[in-house]
């Protein structure tokens, strides 16, 4: 791990950091660099959330998140994904969000966990994945089902919007693209709420505080932001979640998983997801009735529902503990255990 020179984050006067916030760098051996977060609990830690991104996200979008979640008594370790925010790119348009194959993001997010997450922050440890990160999760199932207790995931892309053929044609496009070495090159300007954007017309949020926090990281820190996705971003992810309409795929999938879908989703559709959790044999599925996409950057009518949900999800394996108890309280406890009727 490098730490010269030190990585940095960007605050805002409405989206300061939590507090106890550490940066640091985390090599990924092929040449890449991601800036990687912890975030300490608040009183008794009760393991800790490794905290997964979505596509064109950065960890200065969640410091709110972070800091409801460490005062749940949470650990938060979270990560730029490389391509986006304040990680390396992975192209020479600094602007185009770019993957050359999708198992790049599954190797680093094992990476992180081995080297960040797993070694500086205490179990049990569960894992919190928004939409791209969700697919990551999903197809990294077999590297966190030795560690990780539960997976929460929130509108996870497991799909595109639009009819079976229309996704054949943008995978045939995509593909054509990525063979004749043009994959780098930009083929959509995806869901964001941009300069351009206002708070009726953006998919994200109804919420206009968060609206106008994250717009103002943007402006603050121009260089977080990728605009469109490349040609071969498009056929990775495709290509991956096809993996999940297989019954063979599903069958294997063993991690205990909510799935929390917002009902209107205009960036992912909702109804792909669900039926995946319908389809696992320890899937769960929360629906949550008019919210917009990023349901962490919801108004609170919305994301305070979704909150208690991944707290009660993980809560089971991720107890909440209270200061520690004295010999002598712990043998009172235990007496009158036995005692009981």
């Amino acid at each position: 791990m490098s730490i010269d020179p030190e990585p940095s984050f960007v605050a805002t006067d409405d989206n300061p950091p939590p507090d106890g916030l550490a940066l640091s760098w985390l090599e990924t051996g092929d040449g890449a660099r991601l800036r990687c977060a912890v975030v300490p609990a608040t009183g008794p830690a009760r393991g800790t959330i490794t905290l997964l991104q979505g596509r064109n996200e950065a960890l200065e979008k969640y410091f709110e998140t972070m800091r409801d979640l460490s005062a749940r008594g949470f650990c938060v370790a979270t990560f730029d994904w490389r391509g986006q925010g304040g990680s390396g790119r992975l192209s020479r348009f600094a602007s185009v969000g770019h993957l050359p194959r999708f198992g790049l993001l599954v190797e680093d997010l094992d990476r992180f966990l081995r080297e960040v997450a797993w070694v500086r922050c205490p179990g049990p440890h569960a894992v919190v994945a928004h939409s791209m990160g969700g697919l990551v999760a999903l197809a990294a199932m077999p590297l966190l089902e030795p560690q990780v207790e539960r997976l929460v995931l929130t509108a996870p892309l497991v799909a595109l919007p639009g009819s079976a053929g229309l996704h054949r044609f943008y995978a045939a496009a995509a593909g054509l693209l990525h063979v004749a070495g043009l994959g780098h090159l930009p083929v959509r300007r995806a869901a964001r709420a941009g300069p351009g954007t206002t708070l009726a017309g953006n998919p994200l949020t109804h919420d206009a505080r968060r609206f106008l926090r994250n717009r103002a990281i943007e402006a603050a820190a121009p260089n977080l932001v990728v605009h469109s996705f490349s040609a071969s971003w498009l056929r990775a992810m495709l290509r991956t979640a096809r993996r999940f309409e297989r019954s063979d795929t599903i069958a294997a999938m063993a991690l205990p998983t909510l799935v929390i879908t917002a009902g209107a989703d205009r960036v992912v559709p909702s109804g792909a997801s669900a039926r995946l959790a319908w389809r696992m044999r320890t899937g769960h599925h929360l629906g949550v009735p008019g919210a917009r996409h990023e349901l962490l950057q919801e108004a609170d009518r919305f994301r305070e529902p979704v909150l208690a949900a991944i707290e009660s999800f993980v809560g089971s394996s991720l107890p909440r503990r209270e200061a520690e108890e004295t010999p002598t309280q712990a043998r009172a406890a235990e007496s009158e255990t036995i005692a009981a009727p």
